[in-house]
């Protein structure tokens, strides 16, 4: 008889079950994996194009061409040459510590010798593109410097490094030297601020901005010192967001009281407004290394149709910061005030209306540095002046760097003194020490004046006078701030504007007839004629001992008189 379908297919599954319980099958061993291959070294691990940065066009040209330069490199060796020339050597490879020191005994003049087994073959050749990369460098550095095209420096490690706020932003960085540095961070919105503030009120594309910061780029690079790593995308957005906080600024201060609120700024704002933390923002912007292109804000100027000159409004802008009585930026002449950076029409309004000499090179500059360390220890101080009998004058003139000496009597104008100045003056002397065309009349100042001030006696008289007023209390931190503004600093003194007077006082000090005639002048005055009544007396006691003498000669005259009539 038949079985059904079903039947059988579950006798079928009884059978199978029942043999697997008298015979179990031992469990498979797992199969070992194969090892992983590691994955191919990259060719050249500095370059790195994100989908972002080929879209943008923001990668890094310099690493680029390194890429392919090593490529071309490697093709190269990996063609065998049979028609090398027998006496091409390659490049000598570096021995090893342990080596056989008969190496150096068996070194001939004129051999190069190749030592077998120093590396492999990819590590020589990094080694030689290193090189030849460092001299590319070199290369386009020189062209740069010999086109007078570096304006921007960085201040020498042994200057900043036992005072970093002197010479470093602590408020805000402009420039790409201090670019996202943390205790700058915080004023990044606020620059995003100035640019929305200036496309609403153009009602202008961002992209016409960034395509003229854009064409603008090589020559900005080659402003400031040394390669900049910042690719071509953050390099381009960097002095927008500068230049249009930096312009926000400038036009704001210029229009006084109202100025941020012409720009639609609160009158309560953090940042655009007369008070708040512009005081600190005005200071970072005058450091030497925090400068952006004067040809960069002058860009952006013409792209929001505005008039006028850059640097006038840089004028008025550092005025609190002025060493000496108000200038009236108006009446300054914009073609005078330099075209480099901000601190650079700075430093030429302090010294307008003087033109700038032509610098007789960097061999004049720095050639005579012994001589010069000489005369600064030999000019004589204050105190010693006064014992000599020389006089000190204030000298009526906006202009405090124009000091006279005429017939014992040094006049100079007045200086003020503040918590910003020893930043100011040493900025202006880093860049005075750094850009070789230009002249080096704030240096041989602050010289003269070190040099004259060594106490604070010497401070509170010079006070007394009306020459130095200041704020910082004690006499002694005014001194302390002299002291230190000339630490490794050097200057030829036949190359500045006060080697003449240089020349007379000393003359003058150390001739023993003048010495002596003002230090008896000076005796006399300090003990007969400290106070006004001394004068009174003396004119009363001279036109008492004139009346006298008149009136002996005439009681003698009318004596002898009748004697030579009779006679």
């Amino acid at each position: 008889p038949s079985i059904p379908l079903s039947l059988s297919r579950s006798l079928s599954r009884q059978k199978a079950s029942t043999n697997e319980m008298e015979n179990p099958t031992p469990p498979e061993k797992p199969r070992p994996k194969p090892p992983e291959k590691p994955p191919p070294k990259p060719l050249f691990r500095g370059l790195r194009l994100t989908g972002q940065h080929v879209k943008s066009g923001g990668y890094d040209k310099d690493k680029l061409k390194m890429f392919l330069r090593r490529l071309k490199a490697e093709n190269q060796e990996s063609e065998p040459d049979n028609n090398q020339d027998p006496k091409t050597r390659p490049l000598p490879k570096t021995t090893r510590p342990g080596q056989d020191q008969n190496l150096h005994n068996s070194f001939k003049p004129g051999t190069v010798e190749v030592v077998k087994g120093s590396g492999s073959g990819t590590a020589r050749r990094d080694w030689v593109i290193s090189i030849k990369d460092k001299l590319d460098q070199a290369n386009r550095d020189d062209d740069r410097t010999s086109r007078g095209e570096l304006c921007i420096y960085k201040v020498q490690h042994y200057l900043h490094e036992k005072d970093n706020k002197s010479y470093f932003p602590q408020t805000v960085s402009i420039g790409p030297y201090h670019h996202g540095e943390e205790q700058t961070r915080s004023m990044e919105c606020h620059k995003w601020r100035a640019l929305n503030k200036v496309l609403k009120r153009t009602k202008q594309g961002i992209e016409v901005f960034l395509d003229a910061m854009a064409e603008l780029e090589e020559k900005a690079r080659a402003c400031y010192e040394g390669p900049i790593s910042l690719n071509s995308a953050v390099f381009t957005q960097m002095p927008l967001l500068d230049g249009c906080f930096i312009l926000e600024l400038l036009r704001g201060v210029a229009g006084g009281d109202e100025g941020f609120l012409e720009l639609k700024y609160d009158r309560n704002d953090p940042v655009f407004a007369m008070r708040g933390s512009m005081h600190s923002i005005q200071r970072d912007m005058i450091m030497l290394e925090n400068q952006l292109p004067l040809f960069v804000l002058n860009r952006l100027f013409e792209l929001q149709n505005q008039t006028g000159s850059v640097a006038q409004l840089v004028v008025r802008f550092f005025d609190p910061l002025m060493p000496t009585a108000e200038i009236n930026a108006s009446s300054i002449d914009p073609s005078g005030l330099g075209e480099l950076h901000c601190l650079d029409v700075f430093r030429r309004s302090l010294l307008y209306p003087r033109q700038e000499p032509k610098s007789s090179g960097n061999t004049l500059k720095w050639g005579s540095r012994v001589a010069d360390k000489r005369l600064q220890q030999i000019v004589p101080t204050v105190t010693e002046l006064k014992a000599a009998g020389f006089q000190f004058k204030r000298r009526e003139t906006d202009r405090f760097w124009d000091i006279k000496f005429n017939n014992g009597y040094l006049e100079i104008p007045s200086l003020h003194i503040h918590d910003g100045t020893k930043s100011l003056f040493l900025n202006l002397i880093a860049f005075e020490q750094c850009h070789t065309d230009s002249s080096n009349d704030i240096t041989s100042y602050i010289i003269f004046m070190d040099n004259l001030i060594d106490s604070p006696e010497d401070i509170g008289y010079l006070h007394h006078r009306g020459i130095i007023e200041h704020s910082l209390g004690e006499n002694s931190e005014v001194a302390n701030v002299f002291n230190q503004l000339c630490q490794e600093v050097v200057f030829n003194t036949n190359d500045i504007y006060l080697s003449q007077l240089l020349t007379e006082v000393l003359q003058c000090y150390h001739q023993n007839w003048f010495r002596k005639w003002n230090a008896w002048k000076s005796t006399l005055n300090h003990k007969y004629f400290d106070n006004p009544w001394a004068y009174c007396s003396f004119s009363a006691a001279v036109i008492l001992l004139i009346l006298t003498l008149s009136q002996t000669f005439f009681a003698a005259y009318d004596y002898f008189k009748p004697d030579s009539e009779s006679s």
